[in-house]
C-alpha cells in the first residue's frame, strides 16, 4: 500500500465488501473483513498524514529554488 491513494482504496474496498455485497462464504465472514479492511486503510491514513505532517515541519522536503530569466 502506497500513500493517500493506497489507504484510500482500501477503505473503499472494504466499504464495498461490507455494505454492498451479499456473498456468502463458509467459514469467513465478508462483514467483519470488509470492516478490518476500513480500519487499516483509516489507520494508514493517519499514519501517512501525520509522517507527512513531520516531514513537512522539520524541513525535510526538497527546497526548489527559481532561477531569475537572463533578458537578452
Amino acid at each position: 500500500m502506497r500513500g493517500i491513494g493506497g489507504c484510500i482504496a482500501l477503505i473503499v474496498v472494504g466499504a464495498i465488501i461490507t455494505f454492498a455485497s451479499d456473498w456468502r462464504m463458509e467459514g469467513v465472514n465478508l462483514p467483519l473483513v470488509g470492516l478490518i479492511m476500513m480500519a487499516a486503510g483509516a489507520i494508514g491514513l493517519a499514519v501517512y498524514s501525520s509522517v507527512l505532517r513531520r516531514r513537512r515541519a522539520a524541513g525535510v522536503l526538497p527546497v526548489v529554488e527559481e532561477r531569475g530569466r537572463d533578458i537578452i
